[in-house]
């Protein structure tokens, strides 16, 4: 079984700084793609930066320059790096991983509990 575990929310002061981590463990095969989603209530869940297996990045708009997306592939750890943090930024925060639990089976989406990020004024 799979497990997506993400730590290093909380709450901080607008102009902060926060490190999100994701442990993926359980049976992999393989790890593709990886990032971070966000969600307020009463919105959907929004795609805040991804990382492919071999270091390509892709952020939102809204925190391009601020927000910084790692991986350490040996360890299966993803991080999230969020700098000059501002209250629109507050929400449940996931961690999701595109991964084959065996050789030869389909790519499937596996999501973590979410991390909760509270910015304030």
């Amino acid at each position: 079984q799979v497990q997506l575990v993400e730590s290093g929310g909380g709450l901080v002061q607008a102009g902060g700084s926060l490190r999100l981590s994701c442990a993926a463990s359980g049976s992999i095969f393989s790890i593709g793609a990886m990032g971070w989603y966000r969600q307020v209530p009463g919105k959907q869940r929004e795609p805040v930066a991804s990382i492919t297996s071999n270091g390509n990045r892709n952020y939102a708009d809204s925190v391009k320059g601020r927000f910084a997306i790692s991986r350490d592939n040996a360890k299966s750890f993803l991080y999230l790096q969020m700098n000059s943090l501002k209250p629109e930024d507050t929400a449940v925060y996931y961690c999701n991983a595109q991964l084959r639990v065996a050789a030869g089976m389909s790519v499937s989406d596996y999501w973590g509990q979410g991390t909760q990020v509270t910015v304030s004024s």
